[in-house]
């Protein structure tokens, strides 16, 4: 419930944005309607009002699980409480995980301390993302291999490639820390090549074969132009790695609060490989491009925590063992407590704490306003909409976001919402934009309405 609550109070006063709720609402609609997930948004930028499969962006196709959900109610608030749902249920899976190996108590402290978390709180406050996925499906895994059942937790292993290609990482970090245990090392040589070949296929021929580029996400120039160049430059210079690992310095503060609210307890664990290969994926990236990867916002994290949870359970595990018969019994008792304590505390710090603020849920001055805007904008048309009330049209029209004409892409919707007063992801200052809606009206573009900074534009040629 707190967490719909955090993203549907974001919704309903304008907080949330086009990238990415607008992208997934628009492709997992194409699923509803029994039709390839297309993104209005993604396939403007090549041909106005174009469409572009997500699937040529990254390789989901699990999202098509969400298309009956939009039977029931067509639109991003679906997606909203779904991430919700999902990120919630891994703590039932995760719980079973614990008890069976540290007892009830600490289930139960450890399931707070992963739904309080602040990876998953900075999901819920990015609107939604298919990682929502990952923590559910991790958790069935490593209880699966818990419980020492090899096929289920290759079928776990496949979810998993099913939500997005990167987490082929995962699964072959997961395979890796197999190889050290005798009794999976089968299992785990089955998931690096699984994982290695899904990887390559993925990126080399199936998102190509939907429009995709296998270079669109490539931010490791400084370690060479392709993968190849990137691997041998990290294998024959891993001097570099720390380096890279440590610049800037907000890539060591995401990690310390990754694993610090565990007391460490995952660096005990081979298990630790698997989250640490999507870490690396992230971390050693180079380029301008991927800074949002670094940092503690977004859905990054939710990929992770799960698994880091996981490993840090299987860490006081084999902790106690070592230490056993030394007087150190209260050690896994007090971990759990001080897990719990330490996830509740930091919750004022990251997104969940906004749920307790009453301020919070008072909508902005300009919300009137808003609303009023898009009242202006007819059902089923193409509208280029400032990111804030991109969302509250997606349902009744083709929304794509508000963008100055460039020579790659000259024609323009013949619906405009801008937003005056709130700077907007493509352009540069408010400035430019003022600059832009005085062009379209130049243009012949007729002003509809205008208040507080917001605006709607209409091209009447666009009529005929």
């Amino acid at each position: 419930m707190g967490y719909s609550l955090l993203g549907l109070v974001k919704f309903y006063t304008f907080r949330t944005g086009i990238y990415d709720l607008v992208i997934f609402d628009q492709g997992v609609r194409g699923y509803a309607n029994f039709g390839p997930p297309l993104s209005f948004v993604k396939g403007n930028w090549q041909e106005l009002g174009s469409a572009f499969s997500l699937l040529g962006d990254h390789f989901s196709p699990i999202l098509a699980l969400l298309a009956p959900l939009y039977w029931i109610h067509n639109g991003p608030q679906t997606l909203i409480v779904a991430q919700a749902a999902l990120l919630s249920l891994a703590v039932v899976p995760f719980w079973t995980y614990v008890k069976r190996v540290l007892g009830a108590r600490a289930a139960y402290l450890l399931g707070v301390a992963y739904l309080l978390s602040w990876p998953v709180a900075e999901a819920v406050n990015f609107h939604f993302h298919e990682y929502a996925f990952v923590p559910l499906i991790t958790a069935i895994l490593f209880e699966r291999l818990q419980a020492r059942r090899r096929s289920h937790v290759l079928a776990a292993a496949v979810a998993l490639l099913m939500v997005k290609e990167d987490l082929a990482l995962f699964v072959i970090g997961l395979g890796v820390s197999l190889l050290l245990v005798h009794e999976w090392r089968r299992t785990g040589t089955v998931m690096i090549a699984t994982g290695v070949g899904f990887l390559w296929l993925t990126s080399n021929v199936i998102m190509p074969a939907f429009g995709g580029d296998p270079a669109r996400y490539w931010y490791y120039s400084e370690w060479g132009r392709t993968p190849g160049a990137a691997v041998t430059r990290i294998m024959t210079r891993p001097q570099e790695i720390l380096s890279v690992l440590s610049t800037p310095d907000t890539k060591l503060w995401t990690l310390l609060l990754l694993i610090a609210p565990l007391l460490f307890l995952p660096l005990l664990s081979p298990y630790v490989l698997a989250p640490a290969a999507l870490l690396a994926e992230r971390m050693l990236a180079t380029d301008p491009g991927a800074a949002g990867w670094w940092g503690t916002r977004y859905h990054y994290n939710a990929a992770i925590v799960m698994a880091l949870c996981c490993a840090g359970v299987d860490g006081a595990v084999r902790l106690r063992r070592a230490v056993q018969g030394r007087r150190l019994n209260w050690f896994t008792p007090t971990w759990t407590v001080v897990t719990a304590v330490v996830a509740v505390g930091i919750v004022p710090f990251f997104a969940f704490g906004n749920v307790f603020m009453p301020n919070w849920y008072k909508a902005g001055p300009r919300s009137a306003a808003a609303v009023e805007a898009m009242r202006q904008i007819p059902d089923d048309v193409l509208v280029e909409a400032a990111s804030a009330v991109g969302p509250n049209m997606s349902a009744r029209t083709k929304v794509v976001a508000w963008a100055a004409k460039t020579a790659a892409r000259p024609e323009r919707a013949p619906w405009i919402l801008a937003d005056l007063k709130e700077k907007q992801p493509h352009f540069d200052s408010l400035q430019d934009q003022a600059a832009d809606v005085e062009l379209l009206r130049q243009r012949g573009y007729h002003e509809i309405f205008s208040r507080d900074g917001y605006v709607v534009l209409f091209d009447p040629s666009s009529a005929g």
